[in-house]
């Protein structure tokens, strides 16, 4: 890992040398956005029930798909190739699409209106979340549907560790929820290992950093919580911000957090202090974030009705 930088390091980065740049493909409004591995590729969905691809380096679209005939709620790039992506949508499909080519290689059909979507650190397999709070579970080496699990309370993001030992998810309950992930793969009642009483209100979102030392909550009591992984216990929160935080992400070292919300600026955090490192002036509300895997830029998108269906990229070096 990178060694780490001052939280003063990081503001004279930020608040000099840097420029921005938009990619413009979506005629709605963009409700998920995601790096892949290797960040040569942007992807981004669309309530105008499109899937785009950018490529870093040209700058410019690379591939536009129309396959979901309901908006694409959120999106999931596989952990280790770097061409595979995955799509949760309210038309109960999930897609995996090989984006050197034109068309989705698997389409999947769900029972609900699917709004979350991850892979295990493995590739084996996908989650998928639905408005009523069942979990499925998709071997994607088959592309057939495994596992089912009905919650009795609301579920929202879902997320396996990086080890692959835990599945977790978040509750409208204010806690995070850790099963046994090995159970998923067999014909074993699901088993609870640990559950955290994170916040006051909804925990909305939920990563794990790429070292797998943080993983970091956001809630709708306008705060995030930053973890320790191995111990479970809770290092800092961050409250500045004064709404829900819808979505959140870890920096290409883990030394960075940005979080998103129905605040008109994006909170970006200096993990070790929870310091702000800056405060990221948006035209209106923000609805994702996502951190380049290698490089300190910031995908994000926003609620501006101006120019609805845009992506930015923040961080960019001149």
């Amino acid at each position: 890992m990178t060694a780490p930088l001052s939280l003063e390091t990081f503001q004279s980065m930020f608040n000099g040398n840097t420029k921005n740049k938009s990619y413009s493909a979506h005629n709605g409004k963009v409700h998920s956005i995601a790096w892949n591995v290797d960040g040569s590729r942007l992807g981004s969905g669309s309530v105008d029930k499109s899937v785009c691809i950018f490529a870093y380096d040209k700058g410019s679209m690379e591939r536009f798909y129309r396959e979901h005939t309901e908006e694409v709620d959120q999106l999931s790039w596989h952990p280790i190739l770097p061409f595979e992506l995955a799509t949760a949508s309210g038309d109960r499909l999930v897609k995996i699409f090989d984006t050197r080519t034109d068309r989705s290689i698997s389409t999947i059909e769900t029972k609900g209106e699917n709004i979350n979507i991850a892979w295990s650190p493995d590739g084996n397999m996908l989650s998928v979340g639905n408005k009523d709070d069942l979990i499925t579970f998709i071997d994607t080496r088959t592309s057939k549907i495994i596992r089912e699990e009905q919650f009795k309370y609301e579920v929202n993001e879902i997320s396996w560790d990086r080890t692959g030992d835990l599945f977790a998810v978040t509750t409208g309950n204010g806690t995070v929820v850790f099963f046994d992930a090995h159970c998923l793969s067999k014909d074993k009642q699901l088993e609870e290992i640990h559950s955290l009483s994170a916040h006051t209100g909804n925990c909305i979102c939920l990563e794990f950093d790429v070292s797998g030392k943080y993983f970091a909550v956001g809630a709708a009591d306008a705060s995030a919580s930053i973890w320790d992984c191995e111990q479970l216990v809770c290092l800092t929160v961050l409250t500045r911000l004064e709404w829900a935080v819808r979505s959140l992400s870890f920096g290409c070292n883990s030394q960075l957090l940005a979080l998103a919300s129905e605040d008109t600026y994006i909170e970006i955090a200096h993990v070790e202090t929870g310091e702000r490192v800056l405060a990221l002036k948006c035209e209106a509300q923000t609805f994702a974030v996502s951190w380049h895997p290698k490089a300190n830029v910031l995908a994000y998108v926003t609620d501006d009705d101006r120019d609805a269906g845009t992506v930015r990229l923040f961080g960019l070096i001149d």
